[in-house]
């Protein structure tokens, strides 16, 4: 199953850089350059395992994931319940840990796993899809660094 993986070193403290990553609404947009939309779900107001999120990509493709972990303010893992037709599965996860020579500094590091249908396309999918989520994934990472410096952001946390 292809892994694609970003990691960035941020001058925030581990517990503000989860907070961040865990923003909704207009502080997500702010930073998130993947998302034009993204809400719980099945009446759910907060993050936990088994709860379940809408999310609406900047494209149109629509995706409802399950939290199949969260351990503020380290991990958060998740796993696509139904989605675009291309993906046979797709977990993402994210870690936060103290950078090593300055622990008011956070390295983020997020991780997609994914695999493609239908199984006779699935190598080029694949090939092609470790490439976009790789491009996508960076992306996301350098707008959640920027998102960890934006006062408007660190006040919705």
């Amino acid at each position: 199953m292809p892994v694609v993986q970003s990691q960035v070193t941020i001058p925030v403290p581990v517990e503000v850089a989860f907070a961040v990553s865990q923003t909704t609404g207009e502080a997500r947009l702010r930073w998130d350059p993947f998302i034009r939309r993204q809400y719980f779900v099945d009446g759910a107001e907060v993050p936990a395992p088994g709860v379940r999120t809408l999310t609406v990509h900047r494209l149109g493709f629509r995706m409802v994931s399950e939290y199949v972990s969260y351990n503020p303010p380290t991990n958060v893992g998740m796993k696509m319940v139904t989605g675009s037709w291309f993906f046979e599965r797709l977990g993402g996860g994210w870690r936060f840990a103290p950078a090593p020579n300055d622990p008011t500094s956070t390295i983020a590091t997020w991780k997609y796993n994914f695999a493609c249908r239908p199984r006779w396309l699935a190598p080029v999918a694949e090939w092609i899809g470790e490439r976009v989520l790789q491009r996508d994934i960076d992306r996301r990472l350098e707008g959640f660094a920027r998102g960890c410096a934006d006062p408007d952001v660190l006040r919705a946390i």
